[in-house]
């Protein structure tokens, strides 16, 4: 029995930018520069556009790992700010800032859309490709640079854990993706797992809403695609060797599908047994979903209740960190969070005050001394709320090991020594992920002319150069 209504797209998304995609009457504007830009920073107008992005100067360039890519991207500093820049086509870098536009109104995991820039031309007035500019996720990170570090054993089935929740936050939303692959997200760490972004929606669509035939084709590409990702990081050695690149790949079909029906499956249920509905909501909860509403029916027959939830969004948990202390992270960040704020509220037998009050002796108390504590190098490789995480598992294994409580400053010393500094990436490591990033470049001249030379002394490299 169906529940509900005809979709809609949600109103939120349908006014997000002043960019048409679809309008294409404007050629006037191929002749001017011109930056509609959902941010006022000035020194987004002082920036060299009138040169090719792989030539812009070296002192604006930041040096961070990039994701493998069809086009040329770099990072680079306007003021205090760090964006990504991608060149590509105008209806393509018009659509794809729309498209972000309208997930971010509809609080998305995606990068931050901040400028399209189209109307280039060089010195000598000979056009140039248009700019996508995204703001950088701080902290977070490719695929590729996760595994050129040492992590735990499960770290992919970890990574894609992170991208079926992504998955089915955006197809709750009517979005279809159409090109589902981990080049293609960035992740940011979460507790003991990951958190995962959109990055690239160019071929993207979003709808009311997606049908079952849509869901299952992006789902069946993410598949194929994370399969040869994999094998290529293991031809590389970058993947343990007890990874079975095929098994990860079923495990995000089975992980998307499993969450897919927590959240959207009928319930049905006798009409004395309704304190299931509690239960299911406490599920939902768990996984990290808010329920705004609750369509309850009665069944044909009269003698059952279906229960559909109207499930909000994810970030149950960082919604309830948010309000108590203004920290705003990750939602397996938050869950812990919140637990130490529970330790400290029982340890200091105030379990009768009002939670606020706690959190905000507990914000002075424990947290921000903590925090503190993160040496200047590091304060842009990890979050605050990460490293308070990782402190605290870290004060659990030395105090096991000790036999008895260990003080948090010295969990603290112990672990920037000791486990911090895994955090930082190898200049040479660093280079080798960039550079390979830049080898997939298709749009670029100098990779056009180097493209066309390899096949001409290697027929066969025509077959990768596609």
């Amino acid at each position: 029995m169906d529940l509900t209504e005809s979709p809609q797209i949600d109103p939120r998304a349908v006014n997000a930018t002043s960019v048409d995609a679809h309008d294409d009457t404007g050629s006037d504007d191929d002749q001017q520069l011109t930056i509609t830009a959902a941010s006022s920073n000035p020194r987004m107008f002082m920036l060299p556009w009138s040169k090719p992005l792989s030539a812009w100067p070296q002192d604006l360039l930041v040096n961070l790992p990039r994701g493998i890519s069809r086009h040329v991207v770099r990072f680079v500093h306007v003021g205090d700010d760090v964006y990504a820049m991608k060149e590509i086509t105008r209806s393509v870098a018009e659509r794809e800032y729309e498209l972000l536009r309208r997930l971010q109104k509809l609080e998305l995991p995606t990068v931050t859309p901040i400028a399209v820039v189209t109307g280039r031309h060089d010195s000598q007035g000979s056009p140039l490709e248009a700019m996508l500019v995204t703001r950088h996720l701080k902290f977070s990170l490719p695929y590729r640079a996760l595994f050129a570090r040492n992590l735990r054993p499960d770290t992919a089935e970890r990574l894609i854990d992170a991208l079926a929740v992504l998955m089915v936050r955006l197809h709750l939303a009517g979005f279809y993706w159409g090109d589902v692959s981990l080049s293609n997200v960035l992740f940011l760490r979460d507790a003991d797992a990951f958190s995962a972004f959109l990055v690239d929606a160019e071929t993207g669509d979003l709808h009311a809403a997606l049908t079952d035939g849509q869901r299952e084709y992006d789902m069946d590409l993410a598949r194929t695609n994370i399969i040869g990702e994999l094998m290529d990081l293991n031809s590389g050695a970058l993947l343990p060797k007890d990874v079975d690149e095929v098994s990860v790949g079923n495990r995000l079909v089975d992980r998307y599908h499993s969450l897919w029906g927590a959240l959207t499956d009928v319930d049905k249920f006798n009409p004395d047994e309704m304190w299931k509905i509690e239960k299911r909501i406490n599920r939902l909860n768990d996984l990290g979903f808010d329920v705004d509403e609750l369509e309850m029916k009665t069944a044909p027959d009269g003698k059952r209740v279906l229960v559909r939830p109207r499930v909000v969004d994810a970030g149950y948990a960082s919604r309830k960190l948010l309000r108590l202390t203004g920290l705003d992270v990750q939602e397996n960040q938050a869950r812990r969070l919140l637990n130490d704020l529970d330790a400290y509220r029982a340890s200091t037998w105030r379990e009768g005050e009002e939670l606020e009050i706690v959190a905000t002796d507990w914000m002075r108390e424990v947290f921000e001394p903590t925090v503190h504590m993160i040496p200047r190098e590091y304060r842009s490789q990890i979050e605050p709320a990460q490293f308070f995480h990782e402190v605290l598992d870290h004060r659990w294994f030395l105090a096991e090991k000790a036999g008895h409580d260990v003080p948090m400053a010295e969990a603290v010393r112990s672990y920037i020594k000791n486990v911090l500094p895994q955090y930082k990436l190898d200049a040479a490591v660093m280079d080798d992920i960039n550079a390979e990033a830049d080898s997939g470049v298709i749009d670029d001249d100098a990779t056009y002319a180097q493209s066309a030379s390899d096949i001409e002394n290697d027929p066969d490299a025509a077959v990768w150069s596609h």
